[in-house]
């Protein structure tokens, strides 16, 4: 059953799941501060619970991409609702270490196949021109889910209500639920696996009317000339875009901001700030997280994503530095306030740049026909890079001091500068049935 519904409102309901992604890599942060408390837990099973989550994304994202090819973009949107639902209220009732994991693994196949279906359903919905700010909702969105999260991790920091965090969840998973009722299918998913008809009484919601026939027909030209998804994969124009979005994925992930989101408290508790003030400090980090992701959706159809991404790559670099040389020169205990306004500033240059723009270019870059499924295997290589992060950061720590940690992180920083510039293409202004016209040739 569909209902018409203000264009404007398609785009943040089909955004939504970002939030429920936001929330869940945020709210993890501060419910491990209090979970021993219940639940003991060793270094080990710590990483464990956060790395699970990870383990269903790969899942997830691996599996969501052909089965939105197949059954549409707005049905699987609703099944990720309902198993938000599930993994949070799993989470928020375990009693032990295994049912927590459990519950992890379950949020992490949401986790997954919105982070892999929610850019390719804003993509297919926007016009050419608003593509990359309509896109960067969902980046927008799990911003402010991350800081919603640390608000309520705040919020409920004295009463230790570890369990009233992760639970929360089920509110925006119960919205989303509602919310695809009004959500439309992709016109482009209509066109090929329905009918012509039903993909331009959808494009009529959000195109104007003299542009839904060049799409149309774009589209029509794309479809005609194209394989099966997994055989068009395989073509070998299409392999190498596939390897540098895999790639544009991985280093977004790598290059740092998730050591940050997952264990900022951590961090400034480790340089002498206590609970309830290194959550805070998280709050902060989400605020100005937000803001900038606002930012970048005035600016991102306006300048060259690769430009963006350099800035972006030079201000990150040049804020993991200082921290290296400030800690390095006088000690993690006397520089709290500099490592706060340091990761500030690594989360201003990533929530501008890096942050939505990965989320707007990894579905341009591909073709139509196997759109979900590469970003599938796009996201699986992210998950990946998450995972590792998640993994590997706290041993990190443990191995080597704080500021050698983040010197690697600007190292890597490096090398994400160089893939850009040598290997990503410039998608900004283009169709996306143009962009796919110009990578084949």
């Amino acid at each position: 059953m569909e209902f018409k519904v203000n264009k404007k409102l398609i785009f943040v309901l089909g955004a939504l799941g970002g939030l429920l992604y936001g929330y869940d890599n945020g709210v993890i942060s501060g419910a491990l501060l209090f979970i021993n408390n219940d639940i003991p837990l060793t270094s080990f099973t710590q990483g464990l619970v956060v790395s699970s989550m990870l383990i269903g994304a790969i899942i997830g994202a691996g599996l969501s991409g052909p089965i939105s090819d197949k059954l549409g973009r707005r049905k699987v949107v609703f099944i990720i609702a309902i198993i938000y639902i599930i993994g949070s209220l799993l989470m928020a009732v375990a009693n032990s270490v295994d049912l927590l994991v459990i519950g992890r693994l379950v949020i992490g196949l949401g986790v997954g196949s919105s982070t892999a279906i929610i850019p390719v359903y804003l993509s297919e919905m926007a016009p050419t021109k608003f593509r990359g700010s309509l896109a960067a909702l969902n980046p927008l969105m799990i911003t402010i889910g991350i800081l919603v999260a640390y608000c309520t991790n705040f919020l409920l920091a004295d009463a230790e209500a570890w369990r009233w965090m992760i639970g929360l969840a089920v509110v925006p998973a119960i919205i989303l639920l509602i919310g695809v009722i009004f959500m439309p299918e992709s016109p482009r998913w209509l066109l090929e696996n329905k009918s012509e008809t039903a993909a331009r009484h959808v494009m009529s919601l959000t195109f104007k009317q003299h542009e839904i026939e060049k799409e149309i027909n774009d589209m029509k030209n794309v479809i005609h000339n194209s394989e099966s998804a997994w055989k068009l994969l395989r073509a070998k124009w299409v392999r190498p875009v596939l390897i540098i979005g895999c790639l544009f994925a991985f280093f977004q992930q790598i290059i740092g901001i998730n050591a940050i989101i997952y264990y900022t408290p951590l961090i400034l508790t480790k340089a002498g700030l206590g609970s309830s003030s290194s959550i805070l400090g998280t709050v902060g980090l989400g605020i100005v997280n937000v803001l900038v992701t606002i930012l970048s959706i005035v600016i991102i159809d306006k300048i060259d994503r690769k430009k963006l991404l350099v800035i972006g790559n030079i201000g990150m670099i040049i804020s993991l530095l200082i921290m290296t040389i400030t800690i390095a020169t006088m000690g993690i205990t006397q520089v709290a306030w500099i490592i706060i306004i340091c990761l500030s500033l690594f989360i201003l240059f990533f929530g501008a740049t890096w942050g939505p723009i990965m989320w707007v270019m990894l579905p341009e870059m591909f073709p139509t026909r196997a759109r979900g499924a590469a970003t599938g295997i796009a996201i699986v290589v992210l998950q990946i890079g998450t995972l590792i992060i998640s993994q590997v950061f706290p041993i990190l720590v443990n191995m080597l001091e704080v500021q050698y940690v983040f010197l690697i992180f600007a190292v890597i920083g490096a090398l994400a500068l160089i893939f850009v510039v040598k290997f990503l293409p410039e998608t900004r202004g283009k169709s996306l049935e143009e962009i796919e016209l110009q990578l084949q040739n």
